[in-house]
């Protein structure tokens, strides 16, 4: 009978060892958990909440700001082309000194400005785009510059 009280007082305090070391490791992981010193769960919960709220704030501001980068980038020149040819083929004068460019953002609004070179004078001329398109007639260089940008856009 002496034995078995003796290893029952034994192992019950094997146990509670046990129980005291699984304790203390708990307690220890959730100091981690909480950020802590002291384990204060109602403190650690309210810290953990601002901190919560204030990524949600900041990831508001972000969403904010990314959304205005968007529009901003929407209306900045997407596509630039230039195409130099000689405006007086018959004639030889010029050489390729004339140009059209066209600048369009990516719903292909914008300008073509193109030149007339020649000996005498240049003549500069700007035609509003909408949409790859414009009120005013386009020559066939201004054309060819609007649809190789068309290209480069929507490719």
């Amino acid at each position: 009978m002496f034995l078995t009280t003796n290893t029952l007082v034994i192992s019950l305090l094997i146990l509670m060892l046990v129980i005291t070391l699984d304790a203390f490791l708990l307690r220890m992981k959730l100091r981690k958990v909480l950020r802590c010193k002291t384990v204060d769960i109602a403190d650690s919960i309210i810290s953990l909440n601002k901190d919560v709220k204030s990524l949600e704030a900041f990831q508001n501001e972000a969403e904010t700001y990314f959304r205005n980068v968007e529009k901003r980038l929407g209306r900045s020149i997407q596509g630039l082309e230039t195409i130099r040819f000689n405006a007086f083929k018959g004639t030889g004068e010029g050489g390729n000194q004339s140009f059209a460019t066209a600048f369009v953002d990516e719903n292909g609004d914008g300008v073509v400005v193109s030149s007339i070179y020649s000996r005498e004078r240049v003549s500069v001329f700007s035609k509003p785009l909408s949409h790859f398109k414009s009120t005013y007639e386009l020559s066939g260089e201004e054309n060819r510059v609007v649809e190789k940008v068309k290209e480069k856009i929507t490719a």
